[in-house]
């Protein structure tokens, strides 16, 4: 299947300094932040690929790289084979952007309260000399809403309705690719689902690729072909969504999945997620996880693991083997008795 992006060595790096005056006052070096680190990954035409992790695992960062709206420090991100921070011709820089659109997390901060929903959506085509009429009224109906809601403004809209908007003027261009930061976190769960259930439609009906961001473990096993799962900036395991939840091979997603809440064993007592997140201004050397990490051995805190493919899944970890064979003796544990 063919690789609609190609993200391959992706760095970024923010300069997180106080100002100079501060730093020499107060005698402080420069800080850096690494929020995202050596992170490769394909998403082939037509899936759907999610990132998930805990909050501040570089998931957004990778998206607005994606989709242009911040340059990456180190590697590149190919859409369609171009790397558009490198390319030089305009005109196919152009194109290929009108073919990446991005929905926010809030649906309330992402719309012009200023503007008319007709103006909302028909801005991206406008902006390119394209024609607009009659196109919001369309896309509008195409997600569920009315087309006489063109005229209204998007206070006069429930959460739910807004995301719609946003879902609509993300439409508007003809996208191949839409990147989805968070799309249904703000929404109640009822609304949850009919957006999500809208965008899986949509996949169907235009042949979309999503790269679909998230914290949510049950709405990516609703929409994923493909899982990514990062920790402090780095890629620790990929997998197809059924091998990922059947039998995830890093000590990090393991934890992930025993935190996550679940309906078959109602009542049990579950640890919470041993230590916290490190400082991603001064990250532990070797493997991030392993200040956390139960399996952790001396190696990994001088080592970083390369990803390596174990059993279908590509894993960075020393001792994944030994890391699924805990995992099926606890899950042994946990079955219940006959």
């Amino acid at each position: 299947m063919t690789s609609l992006i190609s993200v391959r060595g992706l760095t970024r790096v923010f300069d997180v300094s106080k100002p100079w005056l501060n730093r020499v006052i107060e005698r402080l070096p420069r800080a850096f932040l690494t929020a995202v680190s050596d992170v490769s990954f394909e998403v082939p035409e037509k899936s759907v690929y999610a990132l998930v992790g805990e909050s501040g695992s570089g998931k957004s960062t990778i998206g607005k790289i994606v989709v242009g709206l911040v340059p990456p420090t180190e590697g590149t991100v190919e859409i369609e084979g171009v790397d558009l921070s490198r390319e030089t011709d305009a005109a196919k820089v152009d194109r290929i952007r009108s073919d990446v659109q991005m929905i926010f997390q809030d649906p309330y901060a992402s719309l012009n309260p200023r503007w008319r929903v007709r103006e909302i959506i028909a801005e991206p085509v406008k902006s390119r000399g394209g024609d607009t009429e009659g196109l919001a009224e369309r896309l509008l109906e195409q997600v569920g809403l009315s087309g006489a809601d063109a005229a209204k403004f998007p206070h006069e809209f429930s959460g739910g309705q807004r995301q719609r908007i946003c879902i609509a003027r993300a439409l508007a261009s003809n996208p191949r690719v839409i990147v989805c930061d968070e799309p249904t976190s703000a929404l109640d769960v009822s609304v949850q689902a009919q957006v999500l259930n809208l965008m899986s439609d949509l996949r169907e009906e235009l042949g979309l690729t999503y790269l679909f961001i998230s914290h949510d473990l049950t709405v990516v096993q609703h929409m994923a072909d493909v899982i990514g799962v990062l920790y402090l900036g780095r890629l620790v395991e990929e997998a197809p969504r059924d091998t990922l939840f059947a039998e995830p091979k890093h000590p990090y997603t393991q934890m992930l999945f025993a935190a996550a809440p679940r309906t078959d064993v109602f009542g049990r007592e579950v640890d919470p997620p041993k230590g916290e997140i490190p400082d991603p201004i001064n990250p532990p050397t070797g493997c991030a996880f392993h200040p956390r990490c139960p399996l952790a051995v001396e190696r990994c805190s001088r080592e970083r693991p390369e990803m390596r493919s174990v059993d279908g899944t590509r894993v960075a970890c020393h001792r994944a083997e030994e890391a699924v064979r805990r995992f099926h003796a606890e899950k042994a544990e946990d079955a219940p008795a006959e």
